[in-house]
């Protein structure tokens, strides 16, 4: 088999996504998951999915697969944050400038849409294939279908299998392979609010909703049939407040009732969805090298990431974006060299956004219900409206530019500090709108010069 034929471990959203570049590219293209074809199953979609958050870096990609036009109906925009307070009162905090948001889209059904553009063009799809080892010395691997075992010969792999990825276990048995996984506290159960009686949205489709009661939050995010796929975030145990302390109908209506009253009003099926959906981990996890002669790992299988930055999928197609450009550059002849510089290019932007998510579980869970959390962020739109090319905010690089992650993770560390120092006058509540922008300015330009 030629270095031509090229194999993808897994046909979720990034490896559907890099099949589709890659046959663009005028290679054979063959996929192969460990799960059933969705598309042939009567199981519901999306019990242990957090709905997809689609900005500009994911745009890009789909723009250049020729597909922005395909997934637009699919998405709803939300130009913001709608922050409900225990007492049902909403504030709503804007994601970036006017008509800037980022996009709601059912992992499932965007999936589908994925798969099946993949097999139009000519790629392959084998589903019900459990990668069970990977032989780096004869660039096999070794399958267990429902018919038996079943080895494949891989030339050139590209390893999309997600977070607990088959390819990168079968790295870590190579020498000096480094590896950290961290589970963080929390885990989450999804739920939903339904569309209302007469078939409308019960809350705002324009916004991402948010729940922030410190240690614990409920989000929710719209969908075309006008429901939200709604998020529980709970520590998972040693809390007042866990999962493991929800063992029947009443401990779920104290915790509904007392913390998320306005949300509890609007769902009906609460009760049953909460026992009869899993509870999922949230896994952080980085790795390198990411290449084992020629196979790479990339996506979620070399840098899981918490979903609190929504950049989990953004950042998996960013790579197969980058990727289809040093195949651009270096040609198919040379996997060696694409691989190498892939994973010395871009290791260093996926630490930093997997730090950034980190960071943004705590600002969504702890600040953003803050009075004070919303002024800083009134303060930093206002600095952006009056100097756009000078004050970007984090989110809005992260979110809306193609700003490399490290840079901007650098840029927000210097902007916070300068913030700290506006937000630590005593009067900033009263005298906000008095503040010297042009000298914050000028001391955002002194500190990068140093």
């Amino acid at each position: 088999m030629e270095k031509n034929h090229v194999t993808v471990l897994g046909a979720g959203l990034i490896g559907s996504l890099m099949a589709i570049y890659l046959k663009r590219q005028g290679l054979e293209v063959e996929v192969f998951d460990k799960r059933p074809d969705k598309r042939k199953s009567t199981f519901e979609e999306g019990k242990r999915s957090i709905n997809m958050a689609l900005s500009q870096r994911g745009w890009n990609a789909l723009e250049e697969v020729g597909l922005k036009d395909k997934v637009m109906p699919l998405a709803i925009p939300m130009y913001g944050r709608k922050v409900h307070d225990e007492h049902g009162g909403t504030t709503f905090i804007s994601y970036g400038k006017e008509n800037q948001a980022i996009y709601s889209l059912s992992r499932g059904k965007f999936n589908q849409l994925l798969v099946e553009e993949g097999e139009h063009l000519g790629v392959k799809f084998n589903f019900e294939y459990k990668c069970t080892d990977v032989d780096f010395r004869n660039q096999e691997i070794n399958f267990q279908t429902p018919e038996g075992e079943k080895k494949v010969l891989a030339p050139v792999l590209f390893g999309s299998d997600g977070a607990y990825s088959s390819l990168r276990l079968a790295m870590q048995k190579q020498i000096r392979f480094n590896y950290k996984q961290e589970y963080i506290t929390h885990e989450y159960k999804e739920l939903t609010i339904p569309a209302t009686a007469d078939g409308e949205f019960a809350m705002d489709p324009n916004a991402l909703h948010i729940w922030p009661r410190g240690k614990f939050m409920l989000i929710a995010l719209p969908n075309p049939d006008k429901s939200f796929t709604c998020t529980l975030f709970l520590p998972h145990s040693g809390s007042k407040i866990c999962f493991d302390k929800i063992n029947d109908e009443n401990d779920l209506e104290i915790l509904f009732s007392n913390y998320f009253d306005d949300a509890y009003q609007l769902m009906p099926d609460l009760k049953t969805e909460f026992f009869a959906n899993p509870t999922s981990a949230l896994i952080n996890v980085e790795c390198f090298p990411w290449v084992q002669g020629t196979s790479l790992l990339m996506g979620d299988a070399s840098h899981a990431m918490v979903p609190f930055y929504g950049q989990g999928m953004n950042c998996g197609f960013e790579d197969c974006s980058i990727l289809n450009g040093l195949i651009d550059k270096f040609g198919t002849n040379s996997w060696d060299l694409v691989f190498e510089k892939f994973q010395k290019k871009r290791k260093i932007d996926t630490d930093a956004i997997c730090q950034l998510a980190m960071e943004n579980f705590e600002e969504m869970r702890d600040s953003v219900a803050d009075p004070k959390f919303v002024l800083r962020k009134k303060i930093e739109a206002k600095l952006y409206e009056l100097y756009p090319n000078d004050w970007i905010p984090l989110y809005s690089m992260v979110t809306f530019t193609n700003m490399r992650y490290s840079e901007a993770y650098i840029q927000g560390k210097l902007q916070e500090a300068i913030m700290d120092r506006v937000m630590a006058d005593p009067l900033i509540t009263e005298n906000w709108n008095k503040l010297d922008y042009e000298d914050i300015i000028y001391k955002m330009e002194t500190a990068k010069a140093v």
